[in-house]
């Protein structure tokens, strides 16, 4: 048989074997086998589910937050400890459901309004660039006035300073606002104990907190951390930060 011979036996028979029915296949215990698609859950293992029996740290939100206020304090507190046991509800309140827009373009969805929010231990009440549309929202100034009488601490970043004083809960009682904000607001609130700002980053006094905002807020947020839980968590939380390289950075 000469060479032309062979490739063609060998043809006809790969064709026979690769023509055979389903059922002749099933016959001979050879099943064609379907790739299985598996899809990683990227969502419900995020979700944060509420627990009721844990202290619950509410962030309030409106348009044009300044972004890094709300994530700061939530970076801080919803950090479990080292074993991995979470130890605070961490939720973001704002006015209605509808989405905000913080001052850096990104929409935040809060977990509740002020008809909705459960009882809180900490109310965070953040900034603004423009301040007015806030103060003289008087929804959100009787918000933070009810809470107060509920919350174990009140703290305040940058310009959110304005809406404790125009509420008025923390007249007679130290407090600091973004650098260079401090002339205007002890003009504009005459009995809050206004701090230097140039000198002073955090005040604590009593129950009311404040920072000068920005990346400071980290300041008030793990000085309460520390108040409401232990040294070392706090320390363990920096470490989660890599707050330690922040500090240590050199170009």
């Amino acid at each position: 048989m000469n060479k032309n011979g062979i490739v063609t036996i060998l043809l006809l028979a790969t064709m026979a074997s690769s023509c055979k029915t389903d059922k002749e296949k099933a016959k001979t215990g050879v099943q064609s086998v379907e790739p299985i698609e598996t899809k990683s859950d990227t969502l419900t293992k995020h979700l944060k589910i509420f627990d009721p029996k844990l202290p619950t740290i509410g962030l309030l939100m409106y348009n044009g937050v300044l972004q890094s206020e709300v994530i700061a304090s939530s970076d801080v507190f919803a950090k479990p400890d080292k074993d991995g046991i979470p130890l605070f509800n961490v939720i973001t309140i704002a006015e209605s459901e509808n989405p905000i827009i913080t001052e850096e373009g990104m929409k935040f969805v809060p977990d509740y309004t002020f008809q909705n929010c459960p009882e809180l231990e900490a109310l965070f009440v953040p900034s603004a660039y423009d301040m007015y549309a806030q103060v003289h929202n008087p929804e959100i100034v009787n918000f933070i006035r009810k809470k107060n009488k509920e919350v174990k601490y009140m703290v305040s970043n940058c310009a959110g300073a304005q809406l404790i004083g125009k509420s008025g809960i923390a007249d007679g009682h130290k407090i600091v606002t973004w650098i260079g904000g401090g002339e205007q607001l002890q003009k504009d609130y005459p009995n809050l104990k206004v701090q230097d700002d140039n000198l002073v980053s955090f005040v604590a006094d009593g129950k009311f907190y404040s920072s000068n905002g920005n990346l400071a807020s980290y300041i008030s947020a793990l000085l309460l951390l520390e108040e409401m839980t232990s040294t070392d968590h706090r320390k363990f939380v920096e470490s989660y930060l890599y707050l330690d390289r922040l500090q240590n950075w050199k170009k």
